[in-house]
């Protein structure tokens, strides 16, 4: 058999209820077989501040390790006052940083939106 495909899902939304965070579940029950998609949790990532990016936080390294760890991201985000939510924002740049150390570098990744309205979160 060959190896497991490992996705990491983020969902670009704190909220309890949020149709992303629905998605990445959704997502995750219809893998195929071959492939594992585990979702992450960006709640609690600290506000990134260029001062402190060399002495991360342990949420920060654990975040690193499991983008680096995964074969692919699947981001699914929500769509706040026409842009990507800040939250989300904030962990992608948790994660590219210090320059020369992004745990995005190289990684394949997918994005799907999910937001109310008639543009359903095209703008994000």
């Amino acid at each position: 058999m060959a190896d497991q495909v490992t996705i990491l899902a983020i969902a670009g939304s704190l909220r309890r209820d949020s149709y992303n965070k629905a998605a990445v579940r959704a997502a995750q029950a219809l893998c195929p077989e071959g492939a594992r998609l585990e979702i992450y949790d960006i709640a609690g990532l600290p506000l990134f501040n260029q001062d402190e990016e060399k002495n991360p936080t342990p949420k920060v390294t654990d975040f690193k390790q499991k983008i680096r760890a995964a074969d692919a991201i699947f981001f699914s985000t929500a769509e706040y006052n026409y842009g990507l939510p800040g939250v989300l924002k904030n962990a992608i740049d948790c994660a590219s940083r210090p320059y020369g150390d992004s745990a995005w570098n190289g990684k394949p990744v997918a994005i799907m939106s999910a937001a109310m309205g008639s543009a359903g979160g095209l703008r994000a």
